[in-house]
């Protein structure tokens, strides 16, 4: 009996196939789930179709109010105006500078940030007097509405670039450091003990152990900093105008306002818009989905 002659002392053939199926079974748990392969396209499409399907209707309401007169032209004024005002701006170029002016600021203040979080977020996470220190101040910090800085850089720094940083920073630095202190908490113990005993030192663990452990929470860390930098910067061109700072899209929504054109609000609205949206396609949603799909969670994207 040859299927017999494989079977240990001690077992029996419905053991055998029960054992098996156990570790057919742990191996499927072991398995990453949801990494059903999709071609380029159809991802394109789940992508793009449904934001451009919610903007498509809310032009269609917009257009159907627009029509029915119930505000003001100077209030609501017509799709075709609006797209009339920012095509303007495309075509003698000035969206071109509008946009470079605010993105360039805001992705210099948000590395500044994540240069000054890092290491706050650090310490905070694992120095208890520091966290008794300053962690309260941090979450009062991420808070506080970034425009109540505004006046206080002018104040201190003048109407210039140094003012608007300094909010920026302000704006990033909390939501960073405190993004990276909530990835830590949530660290098994037993990794840094691991690390303790393989003998790493407080930087190496920081750099291999820490930080990569920690790495979803400091990804959403890093979003909301983005974020909040994004909002700082255009609280600040919006208050601190100069010919010398240039023009923003902050400050082209001041001008809009200023000169009661609403065309140019909501045409500077959505180019603001716009630009937080295509940094959260085009950088932090790469970088989430490649996280969780290292770590088998892709059932979300």
């Amino acid at each position: 009996m040859p299927q017999l002659d494989r079977i240990e002392p001690g077992t029996s053939p419905d053991e055998d196939s029960r054992s098996d199926a156990v570790g057919a079974g742990l191996d499927t748990l072991d398995t990453p789930t949801g990494e059903r392969r999709e071609s380029g396209w159809k991802r394109f499409l789940w992508g793009v179709l449904p934001p451009v399907a919610a903007l498509a209707l809310l032009i269609v309401v917009w257009q159907i109010l627009w029509s029915a007169a119930f505000w003001p032209e100077t209030t609501l004024p017509a799709p075709l105006a609006v797209w009339d005002e920012f095509w303007s701006t495309v075509v003698d170029g000035r969206v071109f500078g509008f946009v470079w002016t605010s993105v360039h600021r805001a992705a210099l203040g948000f590395l500044a940030g994540v240069l000054i979080g890092t290491p706050l977020g650090l310490l905070v996470a694992k120095v208890r007097v520091v966290r008794a220190a300053i962690g309260p101040l941090l979450s009062g910090l991420q808070s506080l509405p970034s425009v109540a800085w505004v006046p206080a850089a002018v104040i201190w720094f003048g109407v210039n670039d140094g003012a608007i940083y300094f909010v920026v920073l302000l704006g990033s630095v909390p939501s960073i450091a405190n993004g990276l202190v909530s990835g830590i908490d949530q660290i098994p113990p037993i990794l840094p003990r691991v690390g303790q005993v393989m003998g790493a030192n407080r930087l190496a663990s920081a750099r291999h152990i820490l930080l990569p452990a920690a790495l979803p929470g400091f990804l959403a860390g890093l979003k909301q900093g983005w974020a909040f930098s994004w909002r700082s910067l255009m609280a600040a061109e919006l208050i601190a105008v100069s010919p010398q700072l240039g023009t923003g899209l902050g400050t082209y929504l001041n001008q809009g306002s200023s000169f009661n054109s609403m065309p140019a609000v909501i045409a500077a609205i959505f180019l603001i818009l716009l630009v937080g949206v295509g940094i959260e396609l085009a950088i932090f949603r790469p970088a989430e989905r490649a996280v969780l799909r290292a770590r088998g969670l892709t059932g979300s994207f």
